[in-house]
């Protein structure tokens, strides 16, 4: 939101000498001044209908996973419900133009979010944001007496979204239950298996019916934990990333006890990050969600997007080389790569794995490349101290062992993060997935790369299939540049259902605070922002 730099009444007049008074307020927004009307919410007469449809906007901001009281809301609703005229025209405009900034603020943080996602370490592209014209949208509302609608139209238009807004609908219903008024009953011995009996039973039930997992026919009171019970407590699990195994063991059981509540303000969390993210100005688009250890291929229609492809990913450990998130364009593929081990690999993890067993050398297919390019095929102590001076590079020889198996995907940035194949498929069958150094292994390399030269019908899955299988490494650019955003979200809709994940990289944890310290910042100025009485108060 842009800061007031200076505002006037419309009408060149005395402190009180008009019916009506329109504020005209200047903003400036990125180095330029925008005239903003304050028209249609106040007169002397007190608050217009379009003030009413206001407050009734920004009433609903929690179905949207915003906080009403960021927007100054307990004084609006104090301002539209008197009926009392106001006596003076300068408080109506001052009124008029509390609520243009309020309005303004809303929209901005609807459609942008209210955190800048670099402040978090993320390195989005912003030029998304400048596109949008909170003040053209909300003149349209207006003029159109349409808020309601107008101000829909500034969510971001990932489906994603409106799916998560649903589902947030849904656990808004059910945070007063009674299901999640005390926790489920311990568990003797820690781990309850089909066949077995517990207290906790029909809580356990009921929760399972509220929130989807077991049908409503089911039959109630059960007396063992068997049957239906075991298969949504399976389909439960399925959602929040633990093996489906029908056992409720100390995850499971952690799990079952989180309240509506706290899932209300993950899934807010996870649209707040869909409003970071840009909406691709390109055909097709891909988004890695860490969180979710899958990559989406996405079509792009007229600034919609549909879901073309899906697959597993490994991503970056947690502890120790967590993947950054950032958004960038691919510009090339490489067949058959070679692999330039990183120099933080090579000093903390080959080096020592060579000194101590040399034959690794020959066995991984590596070699020596100087700085001038020069490739030296043995290892040898000079080798090894080049390397570890910084003049030399380890370089793996495309083939079966390669660690970037046999393509790789390559949108340049400066954290050197790429997409590529491995030679270690069975990890892709963990429910967890954070393994790698950073870089993002993907289970149907093929498929992505169809995926990618889509556009380019010359290559067929036959001769993509022919490039990956040459062992001589190749690199293709692509016509057009393919955007990438590597994501972060801990709560998706798959398929109707609502999957919450864990934070592994504990960017929920951050985020949460950063918005409860702006939501603390907001309420507090609310008193000393504009100073001004409500027009319906005198």
């Amino acid at each position: 939101m842009g800061r007031v730099n200076n505002w006037h009444r419309c009408c060149d007049i005395g402190r009180r000498g008009a019916a009506v008074c329109l504020g005209i307020v200047l903003i400036a927004d990125g180095g330029r001044a925008a005239a903003v009307e304050d028209a249609t919410w106040f007169s002397f007469a007190g608050p217009t209908p379009a003030a009413h449809q206001a407050a009734e906007v920004l009433t609903q901001a929690p179905s949207e996973g915003l906080d009403p009281r960021d927007y100054d809301i307990e004084w609006l609703r104090e301002a539209v419900s008197g009926s009392s005229p106001a006596a003076d025209p300068e408080s109506s405009s001052l009124a008029s133009h509390r609520l243009t900034l309020v309005m303004r603020r809303y929209l901005s943080d609807l459609h942008s979010g209210r955190i800048d996602p670099q402040q978090l370490g993320m390195r989005y592209g912003l030029t998304h944001r400048s596109d949008f014209d909170a003040d053209a949208l909300l003149r349209a509302g207006l003029a159109d007496d349409r808020l309601a609608e107008a101000t829909r139209s500034a969510a971001p238009a990932w489906p994603q979204y409106d799916a998560l807004r649903q589902a947030l609908s849904r656990y808004r219903q059910l945070v007063d239950d009674p299901a999640w008024q005390q926790d489920l009953p311990p568990i003797p011995g820690g781990r309850l298996s089909p066949g077995q009996q517990y207290v906790g039973l029909a809580m356990l039930q009921q929760r399972l019916l509220l929130l989807g997992d077991l049908a409503a026919t089911a039959k109630r009171h059960p007396e063992r934990y068997q049957g239906t019970l075991v298969d949504a407590v399976k389909s439960f699990q399925a959602r929040h990333g633990v093996t489906p195994d029908g056992v409720i063991g100390r995850e499971s059981f952690e799990l079952l006890n989180i309240g509506p509540a706290a899932r209300v303000r993950q899934i807010g969390l996870a649209m707040e990050r869909l409003r970071w993210t840009p909406m691709p100005l390109a055909p097709r688009a891909i988004v890695v969600n860490v969180a979710e250890f899958m990559l989406h291929g996405y079509e792009m229609h007229a600034g919609r997007s549909e879901t073309r492809l899906a697959m597993k990913v490994i991503v970056g450990t947690a502890r120790k080389t967590p993947t950054p998130l950032f958004d960038a364009e691919m510009r090339f593929i490489e067949f058959s790569p070679y692999w330039n081990v990183p120099p933080s690999i090579a000093r903390s993890e080959t080096l020592p794995r060579l000194r101590r067993d040399p034959g690794y050398f020959d066995r991984q297919g590596f070699e020596l490349v100087g700085n001038d390019g020069r490739v030296v095929g043995g290892l040898s102590e000079a080798g090894i101290a080049a390397v570890q001076a910084g003049q030399m590079r380890i370089r793996q020889r495309p083939g079966a062992g390669n660690a970037l198996g046999s393509i790789k995907f390559v949108f340049p940035n400066k954290d050197n993060i790429y997409l590529h194949h491995t030679p270690t498929p069975q990890l892709f069958k963990r429910p967890r997935r954070d393994y790698s150094h950073g870089c993002i292994r993907v289970e149907e390399p093929l498929q992505l790369a169809k995926f990618v030269l889509a556009d380019a019908p010359e290559w067929t899955e036959a001769r993509i299939d022919e490039a990956m299988r040459r062992g001589r490494s190749a690199t293709l650019r692509l016509d057009e540049p393919l955007p990438v955003l590597i994501d972060y979200r801990t709560t998706v809709v798959r398929d109707g259902h609502v999957h919450f994940l864990s934070d592994i990289y504990g960017l929920d944890t951050r985020l949460e605070e950063a918005l409860q310290q702006r939501s603390r910042a907001l309420q507090a100025s609310h008193t000393t922002e504009i100073p001004a009485e409500s027009p319906s108060s005198r």
